[in-house]
């Protein structure tokens, strides 16, 4: 990464740009603001690790969340059902929601991943330049992340099989135990300082 010059967004102070090692944080010398990183996992095994995410997801909207089981009766609900039940119901607002902060945002999140990493895994071990859609689709990605919200749709699911095991027997469906491992992968996948793709990049 050839040397330029930042400047701190806290102080404004001027710094030269070096490369840093693994697991390694610069932080201004005026102010001691963090000015930025490099990640502790490389492209490779951060590709894996949102590999391991989508797959998870998948799972994790092809099963039932919970089973409910009332005087003998058993039904199951997915989050793609009940989804489809807000929106029959006219809550379609509510319906529309749910759908992007569990579903639409995480997974755009995961894709973009996949593309930014493998050009950043391609760029280490072949030397080739970034595409001219890199930039733009990093950018997309800073701006999307505040709306995923899978661990708030977590914590929601846990309120309510509480309140719901006073009425009947519930049994936690595959896609509960799944949900809880995307929640932990996200938050790692999350923790990446996506602004280290660019410099992992450079030619």
């Amino acid at each position: 990464m050839s040397e330029e010059l930042g400047a701190c967004s806290e102080c404004d102070a001027l710094y030269r740009k070096r490369r840093l090692n693994r697991g390694e944080v610069a932080r201004c010398p005026r102010c001691g603001a963090k000015l930025y990183a490099r990640a502790r996992l490389d492209p490779g095994q951060m590709l894996g690790l949102v590999t391991g995410a989508l797959l998870t997801f998948i799972i994790a909207n092809a099963y039932p969340i919970v089973i409910m089981q009332v005087q003998g009766v058993s039904n199951s609900a997915t989050l793609s059902g009940s989804i489809l039940t807000l929106w029959s119901e006219e809550r379609r607002l509510m319906a529309v929601l749910v759908f992007a902060t569990t579903q639409l945002f995480p997974l755009l999140d995961l894709v973009a991943m996949t593309a930014l990493l493998s050009v950043a895994v391609r760029a280490r071990r072949k030397g080739r330049r970034r595409p001219a859609w890199f930039a733009p689709l990093l950018r997309f990605l800073q701006s999307m992340r505040p709306w995923g919200m899978t661990e708030v749709f977590m914590l929601g699911v846990l309120v309510a099989l509480v309140k719901l095991s006073n009425m009947a027997h519930v049994l936690p469906g595959v896609a509960l135990w799944a949900f809880g491992a995307l929640t932990i992968l996200l938050a790692s996948i999350l923790a990446f300082d996506l602004r280290s793709l660019w410099d992992e990049t450079e030619p």
